[in-house]
């Protein structure tokens, strides 16, 4: 029997040509459209759902894709969207924070525009259909395939700006390979937290942390228009002394302050005791948010606060 797969397309550079010059450049008609999919027992329903570069991409497109997902899933076994890598994870991350029906959901995007040497989108487009029809893809969350590779969303980044092997997940390693007769998985995604949001609205902004760091980014912010702030901390998650101090002055406002580390590998704790350090930061209300860079941060603050979430289930959901 058939796998039905839906394909959304939402464009990006799996998309797009180079012209003469070599400037990648988007297209009306999408290539993906034109590809034979040699894949048996594999049917596939394609729908242009957006044809933009994935920079373009905001939480309003992500949840427009999330509510087709949820109307459409009672009539396939398992979704596809092809994605500019730009953003890819954040999209990937919001979609797997949704109550997505329980089929595979896979993004997947090319590093190599339509017609370059090497492209490399036809690959991972067919390998993702490969992987929205296995079985043994379900209960895994919102997955991220490229390069031969399966990907939690939660953990996945893109870590190279044109290789393409660019989409890594730091400190845990891929949840599969993709093989030439079949999908091979070595680990098992964990429970999360799933909302079912009819909108998505706020101003979450993310600050990084460097040398001799002062507190000017953090005075031009208007607390009025302020819902959440993602700081982008040292290590483990230190900041300078004159920085921790100002982020009190929001926390006691009602804004929610959430960390990351900069740190490509590795979890933010609450390590140091010094002025500035974790420990200090965390006593004063700071979230201390594991695993996730900060862009997964912002979207992970953004859905609890449109969820409703506030108090100690907020600081619970943002640390858990």
């Amino acid at each position: 029997m058939n796998k039905k797969i839906l394909v959304l397309h939402t464009g990006g550079t799996i998309a797009m040509q180079a012209d003469g010059t070599g400037k990648v450049v988007t297209n009306d008609e999408n290539p993906m459209n034109h590809v034979t999919v040699p894949l048996e027992g594999i049917q596939v329903t394609a729908l242009d759902f957006f044809n933009i570069p994935s920079p373009h991409m905001t939480p309003e497109h992500m949840l427009q894709l999330y509510k087709k997902i949820k109307t459409s899933s009672k009539d396939f076994d398992g979704v596809v969207i092809t994605h500019g890598t730009d953003t890819l994870e954040e999209t990937a991350y919001f979609l797997d924070t949704m109550e997505i029906p329980d089929i595979p959901v896979v993004l997947t995007g090319a590093m190599r525009s339509s017609n370059e040497l090497g492209s490399d989108g036809v690959y991972n487009y067919l390998s993702a259909l490969r992987v929205a029809a296995d079985q043994k893809a379900h209960g895994k969350g919102v997955l991220v395939v490229m390069n031969d590779e399966v990907h939690a969303a939660k953990y996945v980044t893109k870590t190279h700006t044109t290789n393409v092997s660019t989409f890594q997940t730091p400190t845990h390693g891929p949840l599969g390979l993709i093989m030439k007769q079949e999908v091979l998985y070595f680990k098992t995604a964990e429970p999360r937290v799933r909302f079912d949001l009819d909108k998505i609205t706020g101003f979450v902004p993310i600050i990084p942390a460097y040398a001799g760091m002062k507190t000017e980014l953090l005075d031009i912010l208007d607390c009025s228009h302020l819902d959440g702030l993602i700081i982008e901390a040292f290590g483990a998650g230190n900041l300078p002394q004159e920085v921790a101090k100002e982020l009190t002055c929001f926390i006691n406002q009602g804004i929610p302050v959430a960390l990351v580390s900069r740190c490509f590998n590795g979890i933010a704790e609450p390590v140091y005791a010094y002025p500035g350090g974790g420990v200090q930061l965390h006593e004063s209300g700071v979230y201390f948010v594991k695993e996730l860079n900060a862009p997964k941060a912002r979207l992970k603050l953004l859905i609890a606060l449109n969820a409703g979430l506030k108090g100690q289930e907020l600081k619970e959901y943002m640390e858990g």
